[in-house]
């Protein structure tokens, strides 16, 4: 008689699911970009792309909260597409999926780490060494390629974030409320400073040409939502853990709105305290790396130094420092928890390397899924921050988002019937906002060719894997007809 496969356990409530999502949404991006947001269109008038970006998250949103409630499974949008297209198309666009996420999850790691080990720069000045750096070439794709102190920092917090997951999701739950305590410390303390210390009137110092509506505008606010969809993403984390959530049709629409909303309303306290202290003319005035590294522990230098001296000043912009770090760490943490879910769900069904199927023996978690990601993530770490997140943000549009849009319009057309516990809103106006939304970022980035030659690459190649594997007669779960 054979034994029924282990499965995993629905053990994922609300707040566990909202408290996972905030973690892999609130990271280093926010304490890192907004020198580049605000260099984007030239004062604080980039202010509109959080905005727009919040509400480009909530069209896309309500798309996850729809396919999470109908189809709650680990690893999200690989069973999404199936469904979706069907056939050899849904099994090829499945696969695709699921190769582009080699390449973008351990790049949406990376840049956490990246970010991280920037901030341990102001903490330790003697990791602040020039890297040795190197152009790599590929297809016409360039990118630089270094390595140094910051690069074996990033690869550490990488290897600590597996140690500390190498266990079951009922364990972690502990961890993850310590780990988003620190991060809503750390963006509560700023909001407090800003208040106390700041001038409100600098947050709305725009210039006599800000809202000018020309080139320069639309091409600068496409750059800025560039950003804000980086620092937004990762309130759809619950979905990949689908198949580990409590009474999913009604946690995960909850769990993905609510994300939204309260990173959103964060996001925004927190860039609004920034320029109340330090004007966006002393920001753009300090575009470069370092100020870049250590804006948040700036920030709270240049708050209490004039109360309480430079010395206490700067002590508090170490501590500023170090929660900074911790925030970037917890996000790492959620990031390879959720991503570590797909791969595993993919195998399950015949599609991928049958290791990746496998669960810890004793404490039933994906652990070669874990470790595999983690390993890519750590030669992700050798590149710059700048290379990540363009190429995380070009791959993920157009060979994930693009895709899951168009096709949750199509199943509605197909199958009319099918049990949605949750309907998006004012259908299908999200799907196709969503849609011209995340066109527009792609295609107004200055030399936005380079990435979406990257992702072209990424998808021949995975066609190709796709179709040799095929001929060899390999399952998929398309073969759902």
């Amino acid at each position: 008689m054979e034994t029924a496969a282990p499965k995993l356990e629905r053990t994922l409530t609300l707040s566990g699911a909202v408290r996972l999502n905030l973690l892999d949404m609130i990271g280093v991006g926010p304490f890192i970009t907004l020198p580049l947001l605000l260099g984007a269109m030239g004062g604080p008038q980039a202010m509109l792309g959080w905005i727009l970006g919040a509400l480009l998250a909530v069209c896309d949103g309500l798309v996850w909260a729809e396919l999470g409630a109908a189809m709650p499974e680990a690893g999200g949008t690989y069973h999404y597409l199936g469904e979706m297209f069907r056939g050899r198309l849904g099994r090829l666009l499945s696969f695709l999926f699921l190769f582009q996420l080699c390449f973008s999850a351990p790049l949406s790691v990376a840049s956490g780490c990246i970010g991280l080990s920037q901030y341990a720069t102001y903490l330790v000045p003697q990791l602040a060494v020039p890297p040795v750096t190197h152009t790599l070439r590929l297809a016409g794709y360039s990118a630089v390629f270094s390595i140094g102190p910051t690069t074996f920092v990033a690869i550490a917090a990488v290897v600590l974030a597996v140690i500390l997951l190498y266990r079951n999701l009922a364990k972690v739950r502990v961890l993850s409320i310590v780990l988003l305590s620190a991060v809503l410390v750390t963006i509560a303390w700023a909001v407090v400073v800003g208040l106390m210390h700041g001038h409100i009137a600098q947050v709305f110092a725009f210039s006599p040409h800000a809202f000018v509506l020309n080139r320069a505008f639309f091409g600068g606010l496409g750059s800025a939502m560039l950003i804000a969809t980086y620092d937004y993403w990762g309130y759809y984390n619950v979905t990949f853990l689908g198949g580990e959530v409590r009474d999913p049709g009604r946690t995960i629409p909850r769990a993905v709105l609510l994300s939204i909303g309260i990173v959103a309303l964060l996001y925004l306290a927190l860039n609004a305290s920034v320029l109340s202290v330090i004007g966006a003319p002393q920001l753009l005035a300090a575009q470069n790396l370092e100020a870049r590294r250590a804006l948040l522990s700036q920030f709270m230098q240049v708050a209490y130094a004039p109360s309480l001296g430079a010395h206490v000043a700067t002590l508090l912009g170490k501590l500023a420092a170090l929660l900074v770090m911790v925030t970037a760490f917890a996000s790492v943490f959620s990031l390879l928890l959720g991503y570590s879910r797909i791969p595993y769900a993919a195998a399950r069904d015949g599609n991928f390397l049958a290791a990746f199927g496998r669960l810890h023996p004793t404490r039933r978690f994906p652990h070669v899924s874990l470790l595999v990601l983690g390993a890519i993530a750590c030669v992700c770490c050798f590149f710059s921050l700048a290379d990540v997140i363009a190429a995380l943000v070009v791959l993920r549009i157009l060979l994930q988002f693009v895709l899951q849009h168009i096709g949750v319009m199509l199943l509605r057309l197909r199958r009319p019937e099918m049990p949605r516990p949750f309907r998006l809103w004012l259908y299908p106006l999200p799907p196709l906002l969503a849609l011209m939304g995340f066109g527009y970022i792609v295609v107004s980035r200055p030399n936005f060719h380079r990435e979406v030659l990257l992702a072209v690459v990424v998808a021949i190649a995975g066609c190709l894997v796709f179709a040799v594997r095929s001929a060899m007669g390999r399952p998929g779960s398309g073969a759902r007809i």
